[in-house]
């Protein structure tokens, strides 16, 4: 029996697009079973704000992905108005004629990826070829759009997302990624020339390209997703769904003004979250996780926000005011214990870390593996190692040299699929010595009891679970140290007096427990 005769008699036809392979982790295929639980949760909030009407029952509404890929959405969205406006449109082929043509379109993001979806949609690469389910397009294209763009360079950038020149001006033969969608002053304008003058979306939906190359350091690159966001927002659709990367709640390059316009934005009506490593789209690694959320223009009020973890929810869905906070707490809850920690007035430890770069010296910097010959020499913790280098090369905050201080490492984490650590081990430095980029000066002190009573606070499960709060990826800046009260140091902290003094409860403490794992004394 061949494998082909095999796999018939198991009575499965599998879906296509649950096969194929992603094209990177930063234009990621929407599983179809994903796509379908954001369009439940617009077919929701439609029933919610009209009576309890039928979504897919309406044939006047129309559909948007700006970013299509595999096609997936404008696929599932058709079937589902298929099924829909069986009453009204009895004739199959016209029902389906009519959503194709006046209710379903999308925008390619290469021309690879449009051909993929004119299959997915009309079961053919041209939307007017012989074996296309639609019968009222003159085009090829359908109501597919993809044409080859070009950035628009300034300073080596491109002007619209900050692309790199020298990466992506590589010539015809090769897709620019310059996405329409994204590249314009004016989005209204850009969608009239795409689709016609009175185009109105009620829905726009979609999975962005995550990030671009912006010719900075090693593999550095800038998010572009929230660029795709705030175009499809002005043009007001009734709803608005996007699945991105989560780490825009709480840092992400560049992203500071998107979370605060997010955040203080209260059209946002629900978030759903899935904050464990490959959990959204298993086998794609999107550090921080990856989330969905639905914005309602006629929506004015708390945000739903939920949690999804080994995919089942983590508690109930909470009504949250997202701008609470200058970062969004993930977790529903950390609210508690967040507010009883803020309840105290305390200054928060970030103003005592340093910013990167504490005496000045790149990560890459090495001393010398010996301290002969030096006139004065500096010891220097480097990535990994020990060396040496001249005092009188250190002309960055010298002055705390000759102090005590505790260093933190700038990246903590690992390729695991849950962070319980946060935060590495303190490491106390004794006076004459200094260190690169690799770490951050938490706290330089007088004495030796102080810098300790310090690290042993740094080593506290409350500590690092509050710096998880702000820390949605391996990078460990002065900033994830925001929600940590800077106490008095005269004294020794442990979890249990941290505890009492916040006054947690049984619960609170097992939640942070559950989520922080203890350091050993390796």
């Amino acid at each position: 029996m061949n494998g082909q005769a095999s796999f018939t008699l198991r009575g499965r036809n599998p879906d296509v697009l649950t096969c194929i392979a992603n094209l990177s982790n930063d234009e990621v295929f929407t599983p179809p079973e994903f796509a379908n639980r954001m369009l439940d949760t617009v077919t929701e909030a439609w029933a919610a704000s009209h009576d309890g009407a039928n979504l897919w029952a309406d044939s006047s509404v129309r559909f948007l992905d700006p970013c299509t890929k595999s096609g997936i959405f404008l696929r599932e969205i058709t079937s589902r108005l298929t099924k829909g406006l069986a009453d009204e449109i009895p004739n199959l082929g016209e029902r389906v004629n009519h959503i194709l043509t006046q209710q379903v379109f999308g925008i390619g993001i290469t021309h690879l990826t449009s051909l993929l979806a004119r299959r997915s949609l009309y079961c053919s690469k041209h939307a007017n070829g012989e074996h296309s389910i639609a019968k009222g397009f003159d085009s090829n294209d359908g109501n597919i759009w993809f044409e080859r763009l070009e950035h628009t360079w300034i300073n080596e950038k491109c002007r619209f997302c900050g692309a790199s020149q020298s990466i992506l001006d590589r010539g015809e033969g090769m897709e620019s990624h310059a996405y329409a969608f994204i590249h314009t002053d004016d989005i209204k304008t850009r969608i009239a020339e795409l689709f016609g003058d009175e185009m109105q979306f009620d829905v726009i939906i979609g999975n962005p390209p995550y990030q671009l190359s912006d010719g900075g350091h090693g593999t550095s690159a800038a998010p572009i997703y929230q660029l795709f966001v705030e175009k499809a927002l002005e043009l007001e659709p009734h709803y608005a769904v996007f699945v991105t990367p989560s780490r825009w709640m709480a840092g992400g390059k560049g992203l500071d003004k998107y979370r605060e316009r997010m955040l203080s934005d209260k059209r946002m009506r629900s978030i759903v979250d899935y904050p464990k490593l490959y959990e959204g789209f298993p086998g794609v690694k999107i550090r921080g996780g990856i989330s969905y959320f639905l914005w309602d223009r006629d929506h004015l009020g708390p945000c739903q926000f939920q949690t999804i973890w080994d995919g089942q929810p983590t508690g109930p869905a909470v009504l949250r005011q997202l701008d609470a906070y200058n970062i969004l707490v993930r977790r529903n809850e950390a609210v508690s214990i967040l507010e009883k920690v803020r309840a105290k007035g305390e200054s928060a430890l970030d103003a005592r870390v340093s910013s990167r770069k504490p005496f000045g010296l790149a990560t890459n910097f090495k001393g010398k593996p010996l301290k002969t010959g030096l006139k004065s020499p500096v010891q220097l913790f480097q990535n990994q190692r020990i060396g040496w280098i001249e005092r009188k090369d250190i002309t960055v905050n010298s002055e705390w040299i000759d102090e005590w201080k505790v260093l933190m490492t700038r990246v903590q984490g690992t390729s695991a699929a849950v962070e319980t650590k946060f935060l590495s081990k303190p490491i106390i430095a004794e006076p004459g010595t200094a260190c690169t980029e690799t770490y951050l000066v938490a706290g330089h002190f007088d004495n030796d009891k102080i810098a300790a009573n310090y690290a042993m606070y740094l080593r506290t499960r409350f500590v690092r679970f509050l710096v998880s709060l702000r820390k949605p990826t391996q990078d460990a800046a002065r900033g994830v140290y925001g929600f940590v009260p800077d106490l008095p140091l005269d004294k020794e902290w442990t979890d249990a007096k941290l505890y009492k003094r916040y006054g947690l409860t049984k619960d609170e403490i097992a939640f942070i427990e559950s989520q922080v794992a203890a350091h050993n004394d390796e």
